[in-house]
Parts: C-alpha cells; sequence; structure tokens
C-alpha cells in the first residue's frame, strides 16, 4: 500500500467529538514513552504527522488522520504513566473504553509494546480486556533496532511464553523499528486486506 495524502483532521476529548462519515478506522494504543508517534511517523512516511515528545503521556485526546480519504489512522492516549494523577488516568481510561467498544467505525487495534522490557502488567491487562471483549488486534513490538536478533528472539519467546498462561491461540506480534522502518510493509499490509475484506 502507498499512501499519497495523510492529513490531521481533529484532537477529540471523546467517541462523540470523532468525525463522522463512517471510513474504516485503525487505533495505535500503548504504554506512555513506547514510541507510538514515532511509529506512527514511520509508517505514514511523514515527520511530524504525530507529534514526537519527551515527556509521557502527552497525548491526551482521540487524534484522527485521514488517510489517501479512503480510511483513519488513529492515535489514542498511552495508558499507564503512574505520574499522571489518579483521575486523570481514569478519565482517560474511560475515553480509551469508549472509543474501543463504541465507534463502530474501528476496525482493529494495534497495540504497541516496548520489545526491550518484561512483559508489564499494564500491558497484559490491557491486551486481556481487548480479549474478554472481542476486539480485533495485534501486538507490535516497538524499538528492535535496540535490540540484537539474539536479543528480540529471546524477547518474542519470553513474551510468547507469558501470553500462553491465559490465551489457548496466541495473539500475532510483529516487530517495528521507527527508525528502520521495520514493519511498515506488514502493518499497511494488514490495514489493505482489513480494506478489501480479505482479514
Amino acid at each position: 500500500m502507498k499512501l499519497l495524502r495523510v492529513k490531521f483532521i481533529s484532537s477529540s476529548p471523546s467517541p462523540d467529538g470523532c468525525p463522522a462519515g463512517g471510513l474504516p478506522e485503525f487505533a495505535f494504543i500503548g504504554r506512555s514513552n513506547v514510541g507510538k508517534s514515532s511509529l506512527i511517523n514511520m509508517i505514514t512516511s511523514r515527520r511530524g504527522v504525530a507529534k514526537v515528545s519527551s515527556t509521557p503521556a502527552k497525548t491526551r485526546l482521540i487524534n484522527h488522520f485521514l488517510v489517501d480519504e479512503k480510511w483513519y489512522l488513529v492515535d489514542l492516549p498511552g495508558y499507564g504513566y503512574a505520574k499522571v494523577p489518579h483521575t486523570e488516568r481514569r478519565k482517560i481510561r474511560e475515553m480509551i473504553h469508549s472509543y474501543i467498544l463504541k465507534r463502530k467505525e474501528m476496525r482493529c487495534v494495534f497495540v504497541l509494546i516496548d520489545s526491550r522490557l518484561e512483559p508489564q502488567p499494564n500491558d497484559l491487562n490491557f491486551l486481556s480486556w481487548l480479549g474478554e471483549n472481542e476486539i480485533p488486534f495485534f501486538i507490535l513490538f516497538t524499538k528492535t533496532d535496540k535490540l540484537s536478533e539474539t536479543g528480540m528472539q529471546n524477547s518474542l519467546a519470553r513474551y510468547k511464553k507469558r501470553l500462553s498462561h491465559h490465551w489457548e491461540k496466541l495473539p500475532l506480534i510483529f516487530p517495528t523499528s521507527a527508525k528502520t522502518k521495520e514493519g511498515r510493509e506488514i502493518i499497511l499490509g494488514i490495514i489493505e486486506e482489513i480494506l478489501e475484506g480479505r482479514l
């Protein structure tokens, strides 16, 4: 899939404020500081589409980017940043859950997970919540350029082992890197197959 035009449309504090029109939406989410903005910029091949910040939990709204007038890439707020006040964390969590459960245009969620870390409770809990609610999702391992091939395989095996405790069929996991562009074609291929009804 070749992306010709990517345009920021809106930032919404709730699903009620999201764009109308019924175009398919593909959501990206992950723990704070997982590299989501960098990955979105890599996928779209546009610098500055999503604002990269050194401050975790920068994204607090539902951001919609229109791609080739055909579908939306949706940048959801990050989760799990402890320094955000509890009331604000709850508000963000409710916003995320409301969007995922109620937004009929959403086709799937791409969950970003830092490949360098041990399985984190926030990530595992969120994946379980998606599964319990039968939400289609794919896992994207980020920052794989910071690992050796052996380190990457060990991290992948460790994560699959942990997931196997709760999942009969393991979710699909794809390695990605905003630096090397690893995973870009796979992600766009998944989106294309869903758009064409082949997945």
